[in-house]
């Protein structure tokens, strides 16, 4: 099974549907239709960008429970707004509804310890994108090696190589570091990623319902990758972070 790690429950405040489509699951379920024909079996789904991140986990969570075999749930929290409940919010997404990953986003606020601390109690890998700034990864990698750090588009959805390039030797030296390979526009700057880092080291991800899921998949599986180092892209890497997840004790699910 092919599983994408990075994936939105719609578009949030960050485009209006080019449709049309009022509907606040439309894109979303046309992401679901077009990984499906791509042969795309499950999907790490976290909330859009938002201003109000418990709410928008709350709606992740509604769709997670109600087709669970399909979607593992990723919790969205901004490092500003949510400062002194992140801990929180971590612990009811991961221990009431299942989730398996965190997510902070750069137009949020940096990384911050407190995210740091939430993903290395509960040994949860953090989708970190830092808008460029492979510093700041650099130091909370560093920081806290025991937490894995999952960095999307090579640190720069909006195509800067030289980011890109830089986030590359990051990834080669820090054991802890991974990227997925959503909105990879620069091929050449992915495989040199891919060669040096190793194929351990990268997520298969479609940043979906904003990208095609069969297109980034195309480009992914257009790689000379061998065979095992394909599998471990396509499914492998993203099942071994989120198989060591920690949950306290079972309790009563908690509504959504």
């Amino acid at each position: 099974m092919i599983v994408d790690a990075h994936c939105h429950a719609g578009l949030g405040d960050v485009m209006p549907d080019p449709l049309g489509d009022a509907r606040p699951d439309a894109a979303l379920h046309r992401y679901a239709a077009r990984a499906r024909r791509a042969g795309i079996g499950h999907t790490l789904l976290m909330a859009p960008p938002s201003d109000d991140y418990p709410a928008a986990n709350r709606r992740v969570a509604r769709i997670v429970r109600s087709a669970p075999g399909r979607w593992t749930g990723v919790v969205f929290v901004g490092t500003r707004a949510d400062a002194g409940r992140i801990g929180a919010m971590v612990a009811t997404a991961v221990d009431a509804w299942g989730f398996r990953a965190i997510k902070v986003h750069w137009r949020d606020g940096p990384m911050t310890d407190e995210v740091a601390r939430a993903a290395q109690v509960r040994a949860l890998p953090v989708v970190h994108d830092p808008g460029g700034d492979v510093d700041q990864v650099a130091h909370f990698a560093a920081r806290y090696p025991d937490v894995a750090w999952v960095v999307p588009h090579l640190s720069s959805f909006a195509d800067d190589w030289r980011a890109q390039t830089r986030f590359t030797d990051l990834l080669v030296r820090a054991p802890n570091v991974r990227t997925d390979t959503s909105g990879v526009r620069y091929v050449d700057v992915l495989l040199d990623a891919v060669r040096r880092a190793g194929a351990h080291k990268v997520l298969f991800g479609t940043d979906g319902p904003y990208l095609h899921p069969a297109a980034e998949l195309a480009k992914v599986t257009a790689l000379p990758l061998a065979r095992e180092d394909l599998a471990l892209v396509l499914a492998g890497n993203v099942r071994r972070l989120v198989a060591r997840v920690r949950r306290a004790a079972p309790t009563t699910p908690v509504p959504v």
